[in-house]
């Protein structure tokens, strides 16, 4: 067996299973001058373990062959790979030859002789046949992607910051765009890890070809071989037919591996192999799929560490380590605070149809000082949150839901000079709540204890306990006095 083409062609891969020889390198040269990579095998056994090496568009093999007849290669083909299609060649064909090839799934057959212009129409029709349907998958593929990315709700609209932090990373990313270096992100939680990879492939010469998301740590471990790198027809149970992983879906544009320290052993041995080598294996397959996909990752774990430990492989980190950015916390760039509000607040206004969302200034000093934990996607949350039950174009500070534990000590309301005295504190909290639930209900103690969760008659005593009696509120009477 050998091959006729040093290099993989796009018209078509085929294998041509003939034991004349001057016949099969007649074929092989005529289909070399269409284009087409081709592999001759002079037996069956020896075309059917080439085929078990290797994928094929089309197999075009001899009918009578010494150890085999087509029939059975046509079998044997089918049953490694239904998609690749068969066209036998006989001297004896008949119609009930014919009709038994057909039915047992023959995407045609040929007798001999032929001219090489019937031949080439023939292998050329069948070829045009599969790029069509390779097609209609992969956009059937990406239309599935793209559905399941739209329940998928990304908090971010693009990077947004002017910080001194942020535009050295812009200066990084326009160097970045230029090359298909391997990227690593490394950034907290919420900090728009995601929204750098996308900007990265948006200004590459990769950017009008796909970019494939994978969340690595969202999948178990046999579910994430799958994704990443497709499965065969009945690799395991479910498994009905053939399916494109992820890397296929992204050849010749970028995919993104969000939560990479995750991953176990055997995915990070194959997405080395990935990495070096531009090939893999379908999960329960033998064919090898060859791909052009620039890698971008991104964790928020220290993999230097998880490789001293043992837990991530070393040289899987080289390979990802070629150029690594670092995105900073929030809490470490509160100059864009301000730029992100306001960001936020023009989509909120559009996407809520509240027009000109504004942040009263109390409020935006409250969110200024909070070192926000959960980073950008916290800030949004929290902003959505506000301008949902905000009853103005104004959100104001009693709007603000409650921050974390960890901006308490920041939120310039709750704490009034240097008293760190408990239950003063808790006091000028606990009567901030009882204000804001009088103003919700416009005075009505009934629904304002309904508001804050306690009984009616607990209001009074803290309306009297915090000097609210006498002032111009609704139902005045104590119930039951």
């Amino acid at each position: 067996m050998k091959s006729s083409n040093n290099h993989i062609n796009q018209r078509g891969r085929i294998l041509i299973i003939e034991d004349n020889e001057t016949m099969r390198q007649g074929m092989a040269a005529v289909l070399n001058k269409q284009g087409c990579y081709v592999v001759e095998a002079d037996s069956g056994a020896s075309g059917i373990a080439q085929f078990k090496q290797s994928r094929f568009d089309l197999v075009v093999t001899d009918y009578k062959l010494g150890d085999f007849n087509g029939i059975e290669i046509l079998q044997n083909i089918k049953s490694i790979a239904p998609e690749t299609e068969v066209m036998l060649i006989t001297a004896y064909g008949t119609i009930e030859l014919a009709v038994q090839a057909m039915q047992k799934g023959a995407a045609d057959f040929i007798n001999k002789p032929f001219s090489h212009e019937e031949f080439t129409f023939k292998v050329l029709k069948i070829l045009n046949q599969i790029n069509d349907r390779n097609r209609l998958e992969r956009v059937s593929d990406e239309i599935t992607y793209l559905r399941s990315e739209l329940e998928v709700k990304f908090n971010f609209g693009e990077i947004v910051g002017d910080s001194s932090a942020m535009n050295k990373i812009y200066a990084v990313l326009s160097k970045v765009a230029l090359t298909d270096s391997s990227v690593i992100i490394y950034g907290e939680s919420g900090t728009g890890k995601e929204l750098v990879a996308r900007a990265i492939h948006k200004a590459s010469a990769r950017k009008r070809q796909p970019f494939i998301r994978v969340n690595c740590g969202a999948l178990p471990e046999n579910l994430l071989e799958s994704e990443l790198f497709g499965h065969e027809r009945g690799a395991f149970t479910g498994a009905l037919k053939r399916k494109k992983g992820r890397f296929e879906l992204a050849n010749h544009g970028t995919i993104f591996l969000d939560e990479i320290g995750d991953i176990s052993a055997s995915t990070q041995l194959r997405l080395l192999r990935v990495l070096q080598e531009r090939e893999f294996e379908l999960v329960g397959g033998e064919s090898t799929v060859s791909v052009d996909v620039r890698v971008i990752a991104a964790t928020n774990k220290d993999l230097k560490a998880l490789v001293s430990d043992g837990k991530f492989r070393e040289d899987l980190y080289y390979r990802l380590h070629i150029i690594p950015i670092t995105i900073p916390p929030l809490r470490e760039r509160k100059d864009d605070i301000p730029v992100l509000i306001t960001h936020f607040l023009k989509k909120l206004s559009v996407e809520l149809h509240k027009p000109n969302l504004k942040l009263e200034a109390d409020a935006l000093q409250a969110l200024a000082g909070y070192d926000w934990p959960g980073n950008v996607r916290e800030l949004e949350n929290i902003l959505e949150r506000a301008a949902v039950l905000c009853e103005h174009q104004c959100i104001r500070l009693s709007d603000i839901p409650p921050l974390h534990e960890e901006g308490l000590m920041n939120h310039p309301s709750l704490l009034e000079g240097d008293s760190l005295e408990l239950n003063s504190t808790l006091g000028r909290i606990e009567k901030q709540f009882i204000e804001k639930a009088l103003e919700k209900s416009n005075g009505n103690k009934t629904k304002a204890a309904q508001l804050l969760g306690i009984k009616t008659s607990a209001l009074y005593y803290k309306l009297e306990k915090y000097g609210f009696i006498g002032e111009d509120w609704q139902d005045s009477t104590p119930p039951g006095l």
